[in-house]
């Protein structure tokens, strides 16, 4: 594999990292959390097996076969799950990526490449945790920040705030528009493991990005000539220099004691389009770029709210008529009811 730092990998682990990166697509960040999955379980696996005196993080893995994850059972894997939970204090959402991670890697084994003949994580279950409600900008607060984009490049910097919450897309995807991805009120997207998607461009993004592109034309001589957004040396803005515009940004709007970054402007697109413009769950899905529908279930938490705004709309919401409590009558006056 290109990265050397796979290399204290069994040779199962590194063809499969290699095929979902190249065949399946995934990112480099996405495999190398499965690498670092892998690894930690199949030392755990090592430490109960053949060496429990080991230190956990200089167990070597690269010396185990095919034959030692041939013998791995559900109950191993369960046994990992309890390890990382009361000794390494994963919470329900890391285990989660750990048993996804474990899946993969054994259905490759089984099904791709037929290198074990049954799968011991067929029926594995991925442990239940609590589903955070996403932090995200109210409709306030949003345009508050909009309208104090007061930096350097203030054309360039509020039209990737604008884009940011009104598109809902990605970091990544922001910062991989070329100047070609868009066509008239479309944008071309690439998303995770490299999955085009075509959103639409409301009028605030439009004239946002006409604003933009009128004085991006001073970038005559540009690096990457074909990148929307340029550093002011003509280069394509990096993920870390657009997180520092998008901070300096909220900084500038007074909310930077609320933690808002990048990703808690695309939760605010998709809140705000799902909680103002009553946008289908699985319309937003699509404009989200989510590839399962329970990804994009996050965004219902707004349903409480509509839920109290339906109780406030009944007709008797603002009945209230005075009631005089019954009087008690003395012990032993009057008849028995």
């Amino acid at each position: 594999m290109a990265n050397p730092q796979y290399e204290d990998c069994p040779r199962e682990v590194r063809d499969f990292l290699f095929y979902m990166l190249t065949i399946r697509g995934r990112s480099p960040r996405t495999v190398n959390a499965y690498y670092i999955d892998l690894r930690t379980f199949i030392r755990y696996i090592i430490m109960i097996r053949m060496d429990p005196n080991q230190e956990f993080n200089k167990i070597v893995i690269s010396g185990v076969t095919v034959d030692d994850l041939e013998s791995i059972t559900i109950s191993d894997v369960y046994g990992f799950l309890n390890f990382t939970m009361s000794v390494r204090g994963n919470n329900a959402k890391t285990r989660s990526r750990k048993v996804s991670s474990i899946r993969a890697f054994f259905k490759y084994l089984t099904v791709n490449t037929s290198t074990l003949r049954d799968n011991p994580v067929k029926d594995l279950e991925v442990p239940v945790g609590r589903k955070s409600v996403p932090i995200y900008l109210t409709l306030e607060e949003s345009l508050e920040l909009m309208s104090s984009v007061n930096t350097k490049e203030p054309l360039r910097d509020y039209c990737i705030i604008t884009l940011f919450l009104n598109c809902g897309m990605r970091l990544s995807e922001l910062v991989g528009i070329d100047l070609e991805d868009i066509r008239e009120n479309t944008l071309k997207l690439l998303g995770k493991g490299n999955k085009e998607r075509v959103i639409y461009l409301n009028d605030a993004c439009l004239h946002a990005i006409n604003q933009y592109l009128a004085v991006r034309k001073n970038h005559s001589h540009a690096i990457d000539k074909n990148a929307l957004f340029l550093s002011s040396r003509g280069t394509r803005l990096t993920p870390r220099r657009i997180q520092q515009i998008v901070a300096d940004c909220v900084k500038a709007a007074g909310l930077s004691d609320k933690g808002y970054t990048p990703h808690k402007l695309r939760h605010t697109a998709a809140t705000l389009m799902y909680q103002h413009g009553n946008v289908d769950i699985r319309v937003l899905k699509e404009i989200l770029g989510h590839a399962n529908l329970a990804t994009t279930e996050i965004y219902t938490h707004v349903a409480n709210s509509q839920i109290e705004n339906a109780a406030s709309s009944s007709p008797l919401a603002k009945v209230m008529i005075e009631k005089k409590a019954a009087s008690r009558k003395k012990k032993g006056e009057g008849k028995a009811n």
